[in-house]
């Protein structure tokens, strides 16, 4: 549940309920202190001041009618909501079944993700007999509604809790308790364990598993602005041990003792705590880091990419040290959900990254393979790679860890590349061999019964550049189907560095297709000026190619003004060198830039027009020369005569 409003800006808190209820009367009296001797319909926004409770933030308090009629306009109020209040009148059951019949449905129906706080109003009119317990009353319907934070019964007419009602109202917004604990099971949620345990790294200095003294003293004070008495130090790990003997050790409170004391924090009610320690290193109320901690939102030109810097590559390095310990030198499954344990998910699990990077043959990441994760996520999303640096204790600030290249623009005028990463797509038909080309790149074997992917795929590894240095190659394959949506876009070919067009020597209509694909491709680089240099791969070089096959694709290279197709066989693993000619080609981008027809043509126009611009500059540089001769020479003869 997330504040939709700043805390600077205040709490937006809509009441709404049966009609006569005394959603009104609760408001006024809550602003006024003073229960109303005449009340309107409907109440103007009302503001409680943010003095008024500890936590010093403004409420905004909206009153809203509960005719039918208004449902529109109820439904508005919600969606801006940070919190709802629920008014049942204490004296009219069916009210109290409205809630559960109508109003809690109504607000899952328009997808409203605050806390609600149920009030019963009226409570000096309710019957003296024998009432059985507001909690007996609300467990039931406490249970099919989770959304429910607190319930509490009030009375304006006697001034009976109504500044508590806002209250909760607005702890509930400021320290919810859904984010933190499960109600049903008693326990902390995982992704709030997961901050916990990231928090409790980050303050175990001396890194020994277990916060001293000192430490704890130290977050004490990082926290909440004051120190702990040696005695309340003693007091803290004394209630630990007694219910839960290993949260502490010789050395200090563990991480399950500190674990154990925020559960015992929040079943006492006190969320307030957990909340102020998770703000205070950095977390939102959907317990992940705030943009505060994240590298600001920078522009950038389509043909910028963001790489990650030597500094986090090295910090980087030494986390794979620490975790890489199966047997191939690599880091296994369980290591890297480790890793990512103080972050709210693995951000491998799911597509571009699952199997995008080489492994041992225990399936554990290797080195390079690990770093090629990383690189792949700052490419595609530099945000959130910086974000989980920051989870697996990344020290530095964003600066530190990304950099942005320079345009690919000015990388072909300058004829260089000083990138370190360079992304290459993939594009041919249907089992023309682009799966087995990915593969054989990741060292994987080929597999004859391959099933042609039908979604883009990645795959990135170490390749050797020039002079030995070593560049991250990420190939992104896109399936024959994707391609027209592809170029529909304007920029689709602005982060690419190089396009590879693979073909089955085989197979003539595969070449065919092919060739158009490359035509495609070229002539909507020419059109939105960017051009890619692009190479042509003749694939199962292994099995006899099709009659025409070296007369079509010399005519084509040559036709193209690129470099005659590369022969591979992904079934004997011979790959010819292709990575790194991809690579070197990527750090050369003013080469082997193909030309279609028409660019030929505009080229072969703009000359002929330089050249007419050219002879009419000469032209008129010779009528200017005469012209300024002549003068010289009517001065002269003026003056002799």
């Amino acid at each position: 549940m997330a504040i939709r409003s700043t805390q600077k800006d205040g709490i937006r808190i809509v009441v709404a309920g049966d009609s006569g209820t005394g959603k009104t009367s609760l408001i006024l009296t809550a602003a006024s202190d003073n229960f109303p001797p005449n009340v309107p319909p409907v109440l103007p926004l009302t503001r409680l001041p943010a003095d008024l409770y500890p936590d010093r933030v403004q409420i905004h308090i909206i009153d809203t009618p509960a005719g039918v009629e208004h449902t529109n306009k109820r439904a508005e109020e919600f969606q801006r909501a940070d919190a709802v209040v629920l008014t049942y009148a204490c004296d009219r059951p069916e009210t109290l079944e409205n809630l559960s019949t109508y109003w809690l449905p109504e607000l899952r129906r328009l997808e409203v993700k605050v806390p609600v706080i149920v009030v019963g109003c009226k409570l000096d009119m309710r019957d003296d007999q024998p009432q059985v317990s507001l909690e007996q009353v609300m467990s039931p319907i406490m249970q099919q509604f989770r959304e429910i934070e607190t319930c509490i019964e009030c009375s304006a007419y006697r001034l009976i809790q109504i500044p508590e009602v806002f209250y909760y109202a607005q702890k509930a917004v400021l320290h919810p308790t859904a984010p933190l604990f499960d109600q049903e099971t008693q326990t902390l949620r995982p992704q709030c364990v997961k901050g916990l345990k990231r928090i409790f790294i980050l303050c175990d200095l001396d890194r020994d598993g277990a916060l001293s003294d000192a430490e704890l003293n130290e977050f004490q004070v990082k926290c909440f602005n004051a120190p702990l008495q040696p005695s309340e130090i003693i007091g803290v790990k004394r209630v630990v041990q007694e219910k839960l003997p290993e949260g502490v050790n010789d050395r200090g409170l563990t991480l399950r003792g500190f674990l154990f004391l925020h559960a015992l924090f929040i079943e006492k009610g006190r969320l307030e705590t957990t909340w102020t320690v998770l703000r205070k290193f950095g977390y939102n109320n959907d317990i992940r880091l705030n943009d505060d901690f994240l590298p600001p939102s920078f522009k950038r030109a389509p043909d910028q990419s963001v790489e990650l810097t030597n500094v986090a590559l090295d910090f980087l390095r030494g986390t794979f040290s620490m975790y890489g310990n199966d047997n191939a030198g690599g880091i296994r499954p369980v290591d890297v959900e480790d890793l990512f344990s103080t972050a709210p998910d693995c951000p491998w699990s799911q597509s571009p990254y699952m199997g995008a990077a080489s492994t041992t043959d225990v399936g554990g990441l290797t080195l390079n393979g690990f770093l090629s994760e990383w690189v792949l996520m700052t490419l595609l999303e530099p945000a959130k790679s910086v974000e989980y640096l920051k989870y697996i204790m990344y020290g530095g600030d964003a600066a530190s860890a990304i950099r942005l290249t320079r345009r690919r623009r000015i990388d072909r005028k300058k004829r260089q590349s000083e990138r370190n990463v360079y992304q290459c797509f993939v594009f041919g038909p249907k089992k023309a061999g682009k799966t087995g080309l990915l593969d054989g790149f990741l060292g994987r074997p080929f597999a004859d019964a391959s099933i042609p992917n039908t979604e883009e795929r990645y795959a990135v590894n170490v390749v050797d550049g020039i002079a030995g240095s070593q560049k991250f190659l990420v190939l992104r394959e896109i399936p024959e189907a994707k391609v027209k949506n592809l170029l529909s876009n304007k920029e689709s070919l602005a982060t690419c560095d190089v396009a590879l067009f693979v073909y089955d020597s085989t197979d003539e209509s595969s070449f065919k297709k092919t060739a158009k694909l490359l035509a495609e491709v070229a002539g909507h680089g020419e059109d939105t000026g960017y051009e890619v240099p692009s190479l042509i791969v003749s694939a199962k070089d292994d099995l006899d190619s099709y009659t025409t096959s070296i007369q079509d694709s010399t005519r084509l290279s040559q036709d193209m003004g690129i470099d005659a197709p590369l022969p591979i066989s992904a079934r004997l693993g011979d790959f010819s060198d292709i990575f790194r000619r991809i690579v070197t080609t990527a750090e050369h981008p003013h080469l082997s830039i193909p030309e279609t027809e028409a660019g030929k043509s505009r080229k072969q126009y703009l000359r002929l027009v330089n050249r007419s611009l050219m002879a009419v500059s000469v032209g008129a540089a010779v009528g200017i020369a005469g012209l300024a001769a002549y003068r010289v020479y009517a001065a002269r003869r003026n003056s002799s005569s």
